[in-house]
């Protein structure tokens, strides 16, 4: 039987290649891995945040093809039941799919001033205070999720939403957000994954830099 494949473009970069990548580590479908390089015009379209249609990553499998980070939730959801992307509850299925669609479609503001840059590092930096407001709205949706469940993940087991909020936590990683003990607690352990410990450890042997996505203060 053929192999799935993923196509991603960069690992240090990309917050939509992390999410597809992750939610497939987490299905336990196998796959192999197809990079497309920031030079791409299509690749750097989308870690830009210049396309309107983003095509990366995009798993096929089976016949099937699919490219949205959402859509590829739902597929593995499908095929890999036994992973639980989502939850078997009704409603926190229903709470899951609604904040999995929160960070998929707003959050502009936090994207454009606090873009993925999984080896930079900056100590103190000076937040925009409509970034603020998105970093804010993304620790009300951590809390209440913990609150609710009990943690240690959103929905208490992993699951889609985690994958969704993994790129986040690596932005507030970079530039050096704070955090209450609780959400610190959160963030450190997506961190500390087997999963997101690989892709950290590939992004920082990435070549290639994007200029536009080097901030300098």
């Amino acid at each position: 039987m053929t192999r799935a494949t993923l196509t991603l473009s960069s690992k240090n970069y990309s917050s939509w290649s992390l999410r597809g990548w992750l939610l497939t580590k987490l299905s336990g479908l196998e796959f192999d891995e197809i990079i497309t390089g920031p030079d791409d015009a299509s690749a750097r379209a989308e870690i830009l945040l210049l396309s309107s249609s983003i095509l990366v990553p995009c798993l096929r499998h089976e016949g099937a093809v699919v490219w949205d980070t959402l859509a590829i939730g739902e597929y593995l959801n499908e095929v890999m039941p036994e992973a639980r992307l989502l939850p078997a509850d009704r409603i926190m299925r229903a709470h899951c799919r609604s904040i999995s669609g929160e960070i998929h479609s707003g959050f502009t503001t936090l994207r454009a001033s606090l873009p993925v840059n999984i080896k930079g590092y900056f100590a103190n930096f000076k937040i925009w205070s409509r970034a603020q407001a998105d970093i804010d709205r993304v620790c009300t949706i951590w809390r209440e999720c913990l609150n609710r469940s009990g943690g240690p993940f959103l929905f208490g087991e992993r699951s889609m939403a985690d994958a969704m909020y993994a790129p986040v936590i690596t932005r507030f990683a970079t530039y050096d957000v704070k955090l209450d003990p609780q959400l610190s607690a959160y963030a450190s352990m997506i961190l500390a994954m087997p999963e997101m410990q690989e892709w950290i450890a590939a992004a920082k042997e990435e070549h290639e830099d994007i200029e536009e996505l080097e901030v300098e203060y």
